[in-house]
């Protein structure tokens, strides 16, 4: 193609202005001529064929375009990939048109390449959004046909094949009255709605729909574009909250107990009905305020320290707000979150009813004592006038008969009669009457160190050791003195009984004292006869003795165990015939007696 030289300039001129990449091939599948536009994306260019400039190829591509437009003469249009100038991969669209001499004949093909390079990565990423979108999405025309849907809505509802939105969602015959779609084509707006779909397995989904208007041309409403969020799991979860939230404040609520639950500023925050009635206290008046000093006994207010996140009182007493004591268990607890300190509970349990059954037991296992006492009583007294008839006969014939030996003997049965009558009556008073310990600071070793000291002799006489096994350093306690003295006096004295009756030579007693995880122990021990099984279950029963009629009242056990449970302990025991007893004594110390609690008589 020859051309004047002005015109050859002004063609490059007008070609380097062309936004588009602009070349011209010959026969050959050379470029002859290219604009600034296509050697910016592909290179120089000029001389070069132009599988080597778009392709990075040696030989002439299979099927090439520009060789069937020189061949037919049509034009062209088709999308490309190729390399350009850096050997990264280009998308472009080239416009191919022939270009003929003055004998019409084809010498040139023209390309007119435009990059497609942004615009195809815009449509990965637009196509990669739209699939992955962790929510529902679909295009709907104006006959609310689902046109296009995401890969997560296919997965949940199935393909869509130009089905009806509401079928998919729903699987429903007719629109929605809310259809959110429906006002996005009427007025162009945005809207949100809150929906109950089934899945195409059956099971509802409920989510939540927006809807957009999609604009073409002229601006009409052709499609609305509808995102919607699948919050199943979420109202799931909100209505399984709902329901333990439910079920906790029902069991709060009607809780026996009293709970009080306050927060990091020890504002009351909840109170249960029991509360409300233990504490004589109207909710509506304390909610949202202080905790009221009255209401905590003064035990948990100085309990417990930093690290201490759990108090436990088994006896204590609160005071009312019309100004009650009332005896309760109660226990106090620090609630934290994420190692956050978010407030504390008050659980107590309301032991009136239990403090009154415990005295009508009391009251009547008096009563009952009186009665069976009055029997044994009869029962001893009995036994006793014979003894001292036998006495009197003695002395009476000894002074007829002017025989002194017998005088005395005669003596003797009346003052051991006389005595065995003052001892029954002794223990009867003070298992009936009952009496109030009388609680002070006391040494539990110096307790037990003078009941051996007391019994030693005794013991030696009848060929018994008695030793105290005391640890050192045991705390002073609040204790009834006399009161427990009794008790250990009861228990040596049965040890030594034990002992006496049994054939072995080294025989013995121990008293032993000790202490560990908050009780104080003390226990007697002794390798006597043992217990066998059938009276272990009469040990603790009213007027039951193995010592016989003239020894035995059989309440000296059940004194100690009043005693020992006056104190907020335990009596229990271990025994094997042949080889001896333990009887021990358990004093928890958060359970002693305090010096004004009355409670503990």
């Amino acid at each position: 193609m020859t051309v004047p030289t002005w015109q050859s300039l002004q063609g490059d001129r007008l070609l380097d202005e062309i936004p588009h990449g602009v070349v011209v091939i010959d026969r050959d599948l050379r470029i002859v001529r290219c604009n600034h536009a296509f050697e910016e994306v592909f290179g120089p260019s000029r001389d070069k064929h132009c599988y080597e400039v778009y392709k990075d190829r040696a030989d002439e591509c299979e099927d090439c375009p520009t060789r069937a437009t020189f061949a037919d003469g049509r034009q062209r249009v088709l999308e490309e990939s190729g390399l350009d100038l850096h050997g990264q991969t280009v998308h472009y669209m080239a416009q191919l048109t022939p270009l003929a001499d003055a004998d019409d004949e084809i010498t040139h093909v023209a390309a007119i390449t435009t990059d497609l390079t942004t615009t195809k990565r815009l449509q990965r990423e637009y196509q990669t959004l739209f699939e992955k979108v962790p929510c529902y999405v679909t295009v709907l025309n104006r006959d609310r046909r689902v046109v296009k849907a995401n890969e997560m809505f296919r997965r949940t509802f199935g393909e869509p094949r130009g089905e009806y939105c509401y079928r998919l969602f729903k699987h429903q015959h007719r629109e929605c009255e809310d259809c959110p779609a429906a006002r996005t084509f009427a007025d162009g707006g945005s809207y949100t709605s809150r929906h109950v779909g089934t899945s195409r397995d059956g099971t509802p989904t409920h989510y939540v729909v927006s809807t957009a208007p999609l604009l073409w041309g002229d601006g009409d409403i052709t499609h609305v574009i509808e995102m919607a969020l699948d919050v199943t799991t979420t109202t799931e979860m909100e209505a399984e909250l709902f329901r333990a939230s439910a079920f906790r404040k029902a069991l709060v609520e009607n809780s026996l107990d009293a709970i009080v639950v306050t927060d990091e500023n020890q504002q009351v925050v909840l109170m249960n009905r029991a509360a409300e009635e233990l504490w004589r206290a109207d909710r509506a008046d304390l909610i949202g305020k202080k905790v009221p000093p009255q209401i905590l006994p003064k035990q948990l207010q100085q309990a417990g320290g930093p690290g201490d996140d759990s108090v436990l009182l088994h006896e204590t007493t609160i005071t009312s707000l019309d100004g009650e004591t009332i005896p309760v268990r109660l226990a106090g607890i620090n609630l934290h979150q994420d190692g956050k300190l978010l407030g504390g509970a008050v659980i107590a349990q309301d032991r009136r009813e239990v403090k009154e059954l415990e005295r009508e037991k009391i009251t009547a296992e008096r009563l009952a004592a009186v009665g069976q006492t009055v029997a044994g009583l009869a029962h001893g007294i009995k036994n006793v006038l014979m003894g001292i008839d036998g006495g009197m006969y003695a002395f009476r014939s000894g002074m007829r008969n002017g025989d002194n030996e017998r005088m005395l003997k005669g003596w003797q049965m009346l003052e051991e009669n006389i005595d065995r009558i003052s001892t029954f009556v002794k223990e009867f008073l003070e298992f009936a009457r009952g009496r109030k310990p009388e609680v002070k600071l006391v040494d539990p070793n110096l307790i037990a160190q003078k009941v051996v000291d007391l019994f030693r002799d005794k013991a030696a006489m009848s060929g018994i050791t008695l030793d105290a096994e005391l640890q050192e350093g045991i705390p002073y306690a609040l204790m009834d003195e006399g009161g427990i003295q009794s008790c250990l006096d009861n228990l040596v004295s049965n040890a030594l009984d034990a002992c006496e009756i049994c054939d072995r030579k080294d025989r013995r007693v121990v008293v032993r004292t000790r202490e560990g995880e908050g009780a104080l122990v003390i226990e007697v021990a002794d390798n006597g006869s043992g217990i066998d099984y059938d009276i272990h279950k009469k040990v603790f029963t009213t007027f039951f003795s193995t010592k016989g009629a003239n020894k035995g009242t059989g309440l000296g056990l059940l004194t100690t165990r009043k005693i020992v449970q006056q104190h907020g302990g335990k009596v229990s025991f271990e025994s094997t015939v042949g080889e001896g007893s333990v009887f021990r004594l358990e004093f928890p110390r958060d359970r002693l007696p305090s010096l004004d609690d009355d409670e503990a008589a």
